[in-house]
């Protein structure tokens, strides 16, 4: 073995040495920065909450905690003072007053009352019973149109809201909102003229209507 080969590793170890003085600081940045970072994550950890079955408010929810109250009267089981989600039904109201008894009009109410008319808030649902509503003719109304599901008079259609003209036999929401685009209206007939009900929904409801 010659003399260079036994120094080999004396060499190497120099080197490494020098090498080691060489970086010594960065390396103990390095080792330090290591350090915090780490640190960092456990401290961030402990603070974050622990995800326990969130529950994220949503439009949606907020639309259908909202409650209105509407006074069911007339032919129904259970009369009285009924609360309900917003975007409720007539339907729904005459489901929740028990239904319809025995002596209510059924002739009446299936021209008359839409049950798709969504309920409005402080709202009045009454439910004749057989030959009341030709006794009396409109005068369920203790002012004009101020009760919803049934005729209480002309429906104007140039300030009627959208709930009163979905009241409207055959008149869902999206006729309702054509009905309301095409205002003003001169007279009855341009509802037609104006695309916002055909021929046969007119002869069905131009009898209920006024401006």
């Amino acid at each position: 073995m010659s003399f260079d080969d036994e120094q080999s590793p004396l060499v190497n170890t120099e080197k490494l040495q020098d090498l080691i003085s060489y970086y010594k600081f960065p390396l103990i940045l390095a080792a330090l920065g290591a350090g915090l970072a780490i640190f960092s994550f456990s401290l961030v950890g402990k603070d974050m909450p622990a995800d326990d079955g969130m529950v994220f408010s949503t439009e949606a929810n907020s639309s259908a905690s909202a409650q209105i109250k509407v006074d069911i009267e007339g032919s129904v089981l259970n009369p009285g003072l009924y609360e309900f989600s917003d975007g409720a039904r007539i339907e729904d109201a005459l489901e929740s007053a028990g239904g319809l008894s025995d002596n209510a009009d059924l002739d009446w109410i299936e021209k008359n009352i839409n049950k798709a008319a969504r309920l409005i808030d402080g709202g009045k649902v009454y439910v004749p019973a057989r030959g009341e509503a030709k006794q009396t003719g409109s005068a369920f109304a203790v002012s004009e149109n101020n009760l919803l599901g049934v005729t209480t008079g002309l429906i104007n259609i140039n300030n009627a809201s959208q709930a009163e003209l979905e009241a409207l036999p055959g008149v869902g929401p999206v006729t309702a909102g054509k009905i309301i685009s095409g205002r003003p209206y001169g007279k009855i007939e341009e509802l037609k003229e104006k695309k916002a009900v055909g021929d046969a929904l007119f002869d069905k409801i131009r009898d209920k209507l006024t401006i």
